[in-house]
């Protein structure tokens, strides 16, 4: 097992959201480290059942011997494909902890730190072809800038995307720190870091596809939970949390559902529970948990 891999975060009201029955079959979309799956099999039985996933091969290092336990190396996008080639099309809970793992920040190589100079990777599957100086170098001042505006939330995008593509002219972007120093002249004085952490979010998001990733998994979610299954989702940010919350609440991503001549409506889950955040003392233990926001529904 990699040691320090990731601490799981919000652990006890994640696993407990899911209100495991001992004979039932669970599905961790993000093992990981494999936190959250070892919560759920200590909640089951001998004829519980637990898949998980994780499309990247570090985690494969962190795998559990237990025969109750299945790893899928995959994107959980794929979640309902790969359930039904193991003969599973129904499960009783679903448990995801979205972002990036404290083992992937933590690893210079891998390109996700703003606090390395590495190369510009940021790949959460490391067989992609896809990386984030694909993004830097080859994309074209119009699609930057949609994805700064969108997915790093900001207001400076069009400046942003201007600069690299002035840059890259002339030389290939190709490191962690060429981008920063590239782009640091647009950052508000104060609050540099914070300024590009949304830079990085924006590329990583775009590497990754995660966001229709995340809608790709909501949908199926809801098709292979049984009645009364429950979803236990851990977002980090506004982006991933509104899909989330929206999905909970009316099971569409935009605009409204359909509603009958008496005003009402039909929706695929139940809110459990009020939106849970990290404690104080969970945030000074593990900094990484402070963003976090847990939100928990059971299919109607």
């Amino acid at each position: 097992m990699l040691m320090d891999y990731h601490s799981p975060v919000l652990l006890e009201q994640a696993v407990g959201g899911l209100d495991v029955k001992k004979n039932g079959i669970y599905v961790d979309v993000t093992f990981g480290g494999g936190g959250h799956s070892r919560g759920i099999l200590k909640n089951l039985g001998p004829d519980g059942k637990l898949i998980a996933f994780d499309q990247d091969k570090d985690a494969l290092l962190n795998t559990i011997e237990d025969s109750r336990f299945l790893l899928i190396n995959e994107n959980f996008k794929y979640m309902k494909r790969f359930l039904k080639f193991h003969g599973i099309s129904s499960v009783d809970g679903i448990l995801a902890d979205f972002g990036v793992s404290s083992h992937q920040f933590d690893a210079p190589e891998r390109g996700f730190s703003i606090r390395f100079d590495a190369p510009l990777d940021m790949r959460m599957n490391q067989c992609s072809k896809r990386s984030a100086q694909t993004i830097v170098n080859q994309y074209d001042e119009i699609s930057l800038r949609r994805l700064f505006k969108e997915y790093g939330e900001l207001r400076n995008a069009p400046q942003l995307a201007r600069s690299i593509v002035e840059f890259r002219s002339e030389k290939t972007i190709e490191t962690t720190f060429q981008l920063k120093k590239l782009l640091s002249r647009y950052l508000p004085k104060g609050k540099n870091n914070k300024a590009m952490a949304q830079i990085f979010q924006a590329i990583r998001i775009e590497v990754n596809n995660e966001l229709e990733a995340l809608k790709s998994f909501l949908i199926d979610a809801m098709i292979i939970l049984n009645p009364c299954g429950r979803l236990s989702v851990i977002s980090y940010h506004s982006l991933e949390d509104r899909l989330v919350k929206r999905f909970i609440r009316n099971g569409m991503f935009e605009g409204e559902p359909q509603r009958d001549i008496f005003g009402n409506y039909e929706v695929p889950f139940k809110k459990i529970g009020k939106l849970i955040i990290p404690s104080k003392n969970e945030i000074e233990k593990n900094g990484r948990a402070r963003s976090a926001k847990l939100r928990i529904a059971q299919k109607v």
